[in-house]
């Protein structure tokens, strides 16, 4: 990992495709491979997991966005010239170093949100689905076709979109291998926010610097419960829920959220 400071923003690069800039509380963590429309090569794959480990380390980061520096994509899912180069018994190993890159993006443990513009199929939807929230451009065109290539979404995509649109829909998406725009995308609950052309990044960005003015330890217990506590029976995701709340009510950060609320003035967040 290599870091340079230029101006006010901290850059750290992860490998050749991944870079992390830094916007305060927030980390953007920016796909940068282009010529490419970010296809997700092996190498490329690395950098995603090592930066995400990077990351979920690093307690003063509140909120992350997945952003591209692609104009035409987010990403276009696998790097298929890659992957057809692949023995078989070369594609098995390559097998979990894709999966630490979309598991990576999954457990970071604080809030993420993508931003989408251009294409973000397969994979690169995968991508944007391990995150909490997706604000897509009016340009997005989203899907999950690998029933058209002859695989299956690999990337978390057959758990997560359910768990984002349930599972009739999902089932009819995936099966159907078709592509979906901005606005019907918006129609379906596969992002959360549609925006003018061009402008996702400095949404999602300004979605996350409000979501980073909260409680650091708030945040994370409060992930930590939606996402442990999604699918299971009520009674358990009470518990999920007990289990959450006892981690954060005798923190500093309660402290100081009590007494900034009392004395009418911005919390000082001491992130503990």
């Amino acid at each position: 990992m290599l870091t340079v400071v230029n101006r006010e923003v901290a850059v750290s690069r992860f490998g050749e495709f991944v870079l992390v800039r830094r916007h305060g509380f927030v980390a953007e963590l920016v796909l940068d491979r282009p010529k490419a429309m970010n296809a997700v090569s092996s190498a490329m794959a690395v950098s995603v997991a090592e930066a995400c480990r990077a990351l979920g380390g690093e307690r003063d980061v509140r909120a992350v966005v997945l952003s591209s520096s692609s104009d035409r994509a987010f990403c276009v899912g696998a790097d298929l010239k890659e992957r057809n180069s692949f023995s078989d018994a070369e594609l098995v190993r390559q097998r979990p170093v894709t999966r630490a890159a979309y598991g990576g993006v999954l457990e970071l443990p604080m809030p993420v949100v993508a931003a989408v513009h251009g294409f973000a199929l397969g994979g690169g939807f995968e991508l944007a689905l391990a995150c909490d929230l997706i604000v897509a451009d009016e340009t997005a065109v989203v899907g999950l076709p690998e029933v058209s290539v002859g695989v299956i979404p690999g990337g978390g995509g057959t758990q997560l979109l359910p768990r984002r649109v349930g599972a009739a829909r999902a089932a009819e998406l995936i099966f159907s291998a078709r592509r979906v725009e901005a606005r019907e995308a918006l129609e379906l609950g596969l992002v959360d926010q549609v925006v003018g052309a061009g402008d996702d990044r400095e949404a999602a960005l300004e979605l996350a610097g409000r979501i980073a003015g909260n409680s650091p330890v708030g945040l994370r217990a409060a992930k930590r419960a939606l996402r442990v506590g999604y699918g299971l029976d009520l009674q358990a995701g009470l518990e999920v829920e007990d289990a959450a709340w006892r981690s954060v009510a005798f923190s500093g950060d309660r402290a100081e959220g009590v007494a900034a609320f009392n004395e009418k003035r911005a919390p000082q967040w001491p992130g503990e």
